[in-house]
């Protein structure tokens, strides 16, 4: 784990806001000159911390989709029956998010489909797979409530 001081923080809280930010952006957010800021922006991204860079898209803005949470819970528990699940879910697009949990259910998948009937069309095709899922859930999601950067400050026992 690399030691991190608050100008560090700083570069993250920006970089968790801002992706595109110009190099003269962040020193100015982080009280630094260019030169020292995108020296520590290299060296963290060196340590992979910053493991990538994405645009948020506006899926209402693209047209019709449905973003659907899974809770699935597998029929056995064997390190080949979870790695063969883990496995078969990187072959679909629509799968945008896979947690692997602790408690009544073994994963939690988020997936982003044009409609209903692709979401179906993809829990038939990962049924008939045979890749041990035993029973899943399905909820549906209706809005999104909050979403934003990670709570650095608080992950780090920084003040804000």
């Amino acid at each position: 784990m690399i030691k991190l001081d608050a100008r560090d923080i700083d570069i993250l809280r920006v970089l968790s806001r801002e992706g595109r930010v110009s190099k003269a952006r962040l020193a100015e957010a982080i009280g630094l000159s260019p030169t020292p800021a995108w020296q520590r922006f290299k060296k963290l991204e060196k340590a992979g911390l910053i493991e990538g860079y994405r645009a948020e898209i506006n899926l209402r803005k693209l047209g019709p989709s449905v973003t659907v949470f899974v809770a699935a819970e597998l029929a056995d528990h064997t390190q080949a029956s979870f790695q063969t699940f883990e496995a078969s879910l990187q072959a679909h697009e629509e799968i945008v998010g896979c947690w692997a949990l602790g408690g009544g259910f073994d994963y939690l998948l988020q997936i982003v489909a044009r409609d209903i009937d692709a979401y179906q069309r993809l829990i038939d095709t990962l049924l008939d797979a045979r890749i041990g899922i035993a029973r899943y859930f399905t909820y549906i999601v209706t809005k999104q409530v909050k979403g934003g950067p990670l709570p650095l400050g608080l992950l780090l026992d920084q003040m804000d």
